[in-house]
């Protein structure tokens, strides 16, 4: 089974930054597209940012501000974040994904709020 591990979440002022790391304990980045989303209280999870291996895709809320990478030889996704404002406020998931479809179990997420 393939656990998911993201980090980097924490408590940041608008218009700050953050860079959220997702690792694998099994080989998949290399292989596969890789995504990651978020949940809002009260929210559906919704997809923030894609990578295949030749593009990439963001939601239009976060476009401009948010850049998702991966290392293959460290296993390891990347989303960084800036400009951040408090709609960016949730919890941040990673997912393997075949077109907008995540393939794996759920990891634990990393929260992100963004307040003054």
């Amino acid at each position: 089974q393939v656990q998911l591990v993201e980090a980097g979440g924490g408590l940041v002022q608008p218009g700050g930054s953050l860079r959220l790391s997702c690792a694998a304990s099994r080989s998949i980045f290399s292989i596969n597209a890789m995504a990651w989303y978020r949940q809002a209280p009260g929210k559906q999870r919704e997809l923030v940012a894609a990578i295949s291996w030749g593009s990439t895709n963001y939601a239009d809320s976060v476009k401009g501000r948010f850049t998702i990478s991966r290392d293959n030889a460290k296993n390891t996704l990347y989303l960084q974040m800036n400009s951040l404002n408090p709609e960016d406020t949730a919890v941040y998931y990673c997912n393997a994904i075949l077109g907008t479809r995540p393939l794996l179990t759920w990891g634990q997420g990393t929260q992100v709020t963004v307040s003054s």
